[in-house]
């Protein structure tokens, strides 16, 4: 049932705060984020004082303005300040460490067949260099429960297992995996988990140092709607020194003893744009303020939401929903009747003005629609997808 909270009035009201074409029944959020007009001037602010002074910013402001942001992000998602380096996505987190590991011929690393595709890609870039195997745990599609998450990927351990490289929220079918018990069980046989969590940072609470992974990634331009390009990788303290960014650049042989090494070689990779990362701290605290309850209120009006938007289109066309709710953030998905995901994408965008994503997808059936729900989403939205889907998967195909 749709929370009281969750009206279309509240949310046209909070539309106001995006810059989205409100000619688009914009259904997208899971996959580049929108940012907050306030976030954008404040990017702007930070861009103006870089160009004012190139040398003082970059010479003498830039490291306490990273340090701030960095410690809002850190109380964020539970975690040390001193285990964190912002990099510009979770697919870079993903590749950082994966490049940094050391992989021989015979060792397995461990994943599953809902793994984003980048990070896939990156996983067999580096089996291949090193002569490792992949080896895929599948997870079934429509899924009773969380526990089959769990024994699906542990029923493929061996004894050459050497790492898991898992989704916490799985791109293409918007499930919040299991992922607490397979790092404990991978941890007791010596095997550590590196958890692509792209879409989790604002989508659920997040407690790094309790959860125990040793290498975890994930999104701030998403969830947290802070400006594209930022991104955090959370490194546990005794996995530190294994680690080096993708650019290596003069923190590699620093002599300063005032930060650590970590941070001397991830804050400074060469000149760029910095300015993502110093919004993080205020897209957090501006988000803070928009409910009563804070962040906590804000998940659950979008958990809501969506709980809401997949019953209602699954009641309104007849279909089947995949997973329990409990498996259910701000994103949701459903199986469509079989057909081609791109027509059907293009013609929701040309004829209808709606953005939202129709993944193929094999087994459950060929296609999956994918449901965003953030703040500036209605109600309406869905009713209005809901109508448009009606009128294409009842065309000759």
């Amino acid at each position: 049932m749709l929370s009281p909270a969750v009206t279309d009035a509240s949310s046209q009201s909070w539309q106001k705060l995006w810059d989205l074409d409100p000619a688009v029944t914009f259904l997208n959020h899971g996959s580049f984020g929108a940012c907050p007009r306030v976030v954008q001037q404040q990017q702007q602010a930070f861009r103006r004082q870089i160009e004012a002074q190139p040398v003082q910013f970059f010479g003498r402001s830039l490291e306490p303005l990273l340090d701030a942001s960095r410690a809002t992000l850190a109380e964020f998602v539970g975690a040390s300040s001193a285990d964190l380096a912002f990099v510009p996505n979770a697919t870079t987190g993903v590749n950082t460490v994966l490049r940094s590991l050391s992989f021989r011929p015979g060792d397995e690393l461990l994943t599953t067949d809902h793994e984003y595709n980048a990070s896939r890609n990156a996983l067999d870039f580096v089996a291949q260099q090193s002569g490792a195997t992949v080896v895929v745990a599948e997870i079934p599609l429509p899924l009773s429960s969380p526990e089959q998450v769990v024994q699906s990927v542990l029923s493929k351990v061996t004894d050459r297992t050497r790492l898991l490289l898992i989704d916490h929220i799985t791109s293409q079918t918007a499930l919040i995996l299991p992922i607490q018990p397979l790092i404990q069980a991978l941890a007791a046989q010596g095997i550590d988990t590196l958890v692509d969590g792209a879409h989790a940072p604002g989508m659920m609470p997040l407690s790094l140092q309790s959860l125990g992974a040793a290498y975890y990634t994930g999104n701030c331009h998403k969830w947290l709607c802070a400006p594209k390009g930022a991104a955090f990788l959370y490194v546990r303290e005794d996995r530190r020194d294994r680690i080096r960014p993708l650019v290596i650049s003069h923190g590699a042989n620093s002599p300063r003893q005032d930060r650590s090494f970590f941070h001397l070689e991830f804050d400074w990779t060469g000149t760029g744009d910095p300015t993502p990362f110093l919004c993080v701290g205020a897209a957090i605290q501006f988000f803070a303020t928009l409910l009563p309850g804070g962040w906590a209120d804000v998940m659950g009006h979008n958990r809501a939401l969506a709980l809401w938007a997949r019953e209602r289109l699954s009641q309104r066309l007849g279909l089947a929903l995949p997973c329990p709710a409990e498996m259910i953030g701000s994103m949701a998905t459903l199986p469509l009747p079989e057909g081609n995901a791109e027509s059907l994408y293009q013609a929701l965008v040309a004829e209808f003005s709606i953005e939202v994503p129709v993944i193929p997808w094999g087994g459950l059936s060929n296609r999956l629609i994918r449901l965003s729900a953030q703040l500036y989403n209605t109600p309406a939205d869905y009713d209005r997808l809901a109508d448009a889907l009606d009128t294409l998967l009842t065309r000759p195909q």
